[in-house]
């Protein structure tokens, strides 16, 4: 339980959702088992939804962890799709490798190693969609080097933004998380007030930020 919905609801919406594929609930296992953070269900499911509605053909994703959510989107792009992904602990990519492997997906899911922002100003490439899911106190370094590379019209989807409740509720947060917590809200405050994009943030999962890119 998250704080961010009623327990009955997160259970609701897990039951009605499609069950995820053999390979993929191997891998949703193996981060159960060994406390790695994947997307949740339900947030999964939506990013399914949204790539089918704007049919991207390249996307950033930073944060790759052990490949799950580069191969959920994957399965939901066309034949031309690919994805590049940011990952900066070298345990992680290597699983994340084997994966993608199995998955039948390499050669069109990229791992770049490394610390997103240091990464990131090494990008010079265009995309439809990125796919924020990495430290989350710093989503707003990152955040000018994904417009940087966003296609007008291309959309931003931010993970995790509601942080367990503590983003919207100051007495959920733990003092070790102030940090996170401040520059959650800072990041929020500035995608939902600049003339540049419009956003919404959506409370399923762990609260999940849409963010689209106006074009001139």
């Amino acid at each position: 339980m998250n704080n961010i919905n009623e327990e009955y609801i997160e259970k609701y919406i897990r039951q009605v959702i499609p069950e995820s594929t053999n390979f993929l609930k191997s891998i949703e296992k193996y981060a159960k088992d060994n406390h790695v953070p994947i997307v949740h269900p339900e947030v999964a499911q939506l990013i399914k939804v949204l790539i089918k509605i704007k049919k991207p053909k390249k996307i950033l994703e930073i944060g790759t962890a052990i490949g799950y959510s580069s191969i959920v989107m994957l399965d939901s792009m066309g034949k031309e799709g690919v994805i590049t992904t940011i990952e900066r602990r070298d345990d992680m990519i290597e699983i994340a490798k084997e994966n993608v492997h199995k998955s039948g997906y390499e050669g069109r899911i990229h791992i770049l190693r490394g610390e997103a922002q240091e990464i990131l100003p090494q990008v010079n490439d265009n995309f439809d969609m990125i796919f924020l899911d990495a430290a989350k106190s710093k989503y707003m370094d990152f955040f000018p080097y994904c417009i940087k590379n966003l296609n007008a019209g291309g959309l931003i989807v931010s993970d995790n933004v509601l942080y367990k409740g503590m983003i919207a509720n100051d007495e959920l947060v733990v003092r070790r998380k102030k940090t996170i917590v401040r520059r959650m809200r800072e990041y929020l405050d500035y995608i939902c007030n600049s003339s540049q994009f419009d956003s919404s943030i959506i409370p399923i999962g762990d609260g999940v930020a849409l963010t689209y890119l106006n074009e001139e």
